[in-house]
């Protein structure tokens, strides 16, 4: 007999439910090879299933687009920053600046290495200093402006990055919440699936014919999987009843 083969996809699951719930043979109640009360609790909980999956769907859809804006707002701003620190070390490299103004952007005075950047934090981080370090620096005569790139073209990207960074946080979490909620409706499609599988099997269980059992369940949805060399058992099986069939006594 071959194994049943559980639906491992959402969309075998609703397959499978789908096909239980809208067998043509629901024209007639009494033919139904499982409980009226679990086709009430199916028929209930269906469309939550098929709503969770699409919110998550949506919700995935919707930080994958933004992905690709944050990811460019983030690249650009790591390069306005690393770049307004680089033109601020020319600049006291040419003597038109003094070492001291690298504190106002919180560096150390002689520190001429550029500070990490490779994270999101680090990039929040060093474009507040930097922006407010600026305007410090101007406000309190520490010589005049930096530019190419001006500290306004910084604050553009950074702040370009900084919204694009909480968009995506918050894209992250709902999709977070839809997955998790997904999660629990498919624990609960999965239980609703066994119990409908075996109620089918149950029903049609007194049927002799092992090949004709098979296919009436299979009209409701069951998935049924032969192990290597099965099928040409079973015919081997039933060729030999034929036979015996014809056999006189």
């Amino acid at each position: 007999m071959p194994y049943r083969r559980l639906p491992n996809t959402d969309a075998a699951r609703i397959r499978a439910l789908e096909t239980a719930l809208n067998n043509e043979e629901f024209s007639n109640i009494n033919n139904l090879p499982f409980s009226l009360n679990l086709r009430q609790k199916i028929e209930f909980f269906l469309p939550r299933f098929k709503t969770a999956i699409t919110n998550s769907q949506c919700a995935r859809d919707k930080q994958n687009v933004n992905s690709r804006k944050y990811a460019e707002y983030t690249r650009k701003a790591k390069l306005y920053i690393s770049h307004f620190l680089q033109v601020l070390n020319f600049t006291i490299a040419r003597g038109e600046l003094k070492p001291v103004a690298r504190t106002f952007y919180g560096i150390d005075e002689n520190d001429t290495k550029l500070p990490s950047l490779v994270s999101d934090q680090d990039l929040l981080e060093w474009g507040a200093k930097v922006i407010t370090g600026e305007q410090e620096r101007t406000r309190n005569g520490g010589g005049n402006p930096v530019y190419s790139p001006s500290i306004a073209l910084v604050k553009v990207n950074y702040e370009n990055f900084k919204q694009a960074y909480a968009a995506q946080k918050q894209f992250q979490q709902n999709s977070a919440r839809c997955s998790a909620e997904v999660a629990q409706y498919r624990g609960e499609a999965d239980e609703y699936i066994l119990t409908l599988w075996n109620e089918i099997e149950a029903h049609y269980a007194d049927l002799e014919d092992e090949e004709i059992r098979r296919q009436k369940c299979e009209h409701f949805g069951l998935v049924y999987v032969f192990r290597k060399g099965e099928k040409e058992e079973i015919k081997r099986k039933k060729e030999a009843e034929r036979i015996t069939l014809k056999l006189p006594f």
